[in-house]
């Protein structure tokens, strides 16, 4: 399909808009549009969404079961994700931030 159909006259501005809008998620316009996004599919961003699940179940685990002299250990940090501008900060609140060693020595004991 020539785009310059359109500019010809042969090709419809209504049939230019459906092709466009049909494009594949992997076409050079959605890349353009929605950056790395475009690769990622929702399998992919549930899969992260698991992988964060199970890093903070094992670091809930550690962090009650640690000596209570030893060092806290840090919590994980979540997998980037396209369209993240930058890696969330440690020290910033988060609603799904994991809980405080303190709230998990009470909720557990």
């Amino acid at each position: 399909m020539d785009l310059l159909d359109w500019y010809r006259g042969r090709l419809s501005s209504r049939r230019l808009a459906l092709l466009v809008r049909h494009m594949p998620g992997d076409s050079a316009l959605a890349r353009e549009l929605h950056g790395e996004g475009a690769d990622w599919q929702v399998t992919d961003y549930l899969l992260a969404h698991v992988v964060d699940l199970l890093q903070e179940a094992n670091w809930m685990f550690a962090t009650v079961n640690r000596d209570e002299d030893s060092e806290p250990i840090e919590p994980p940090q979540p997998l980037d994700r396209p369209g993240q501008d930058h890696p969330p900060r440690a020290d910033a609140p988060d609603a799904d931030a994991p809980p405080a060693p303190e709230e998990l020595l009470r909720f557990f004991s």
